[in-house]
């Protein structure tokens, strides 16, 4: 799903502390072999393990240890189903 991509180009956003290029992130899953609209938690996931880190030092980004730690958490955690605090409250 969509949302999963929006998630993970967040949750990565996020953990690097600066806004990540989105088109370039969208390439470089499609290079991976995955389908950004119809991404799955298990293929986002696979992408943070053994894509991600050669993407970010391409652009001289780093994540550290905990923060790719938390990224996986959240990414393995996220429900698409389901709306997210942010959407819950936009809302209102």
């Amino acid at each position: 799903m969509r949302r999963v991509f929006d998630h993970l180009h967040a949750e990565v956003s996020v953990g690097v502390g600066e806004l990540v290029p989105r088109y370039a992130l969208w390439l470089r899953m499609r290079e991976s072999g995955a389908d950004p609209d119809r991404l799955t938690r298990d293929e986002a996931l696979a992408f943070c393990r053994r894509h991600l880190p050669a993407f970010l030092h391409e652009r001289g980004i780093a994540l550290a240890r905990r923060p790719a730690r938390r990224l996986e958490r959240e990414i393995g955690r996220f429900d698409p189903t389901r709306p997210t605090p942010y959407e819950r409250a936009a809302r209102v």
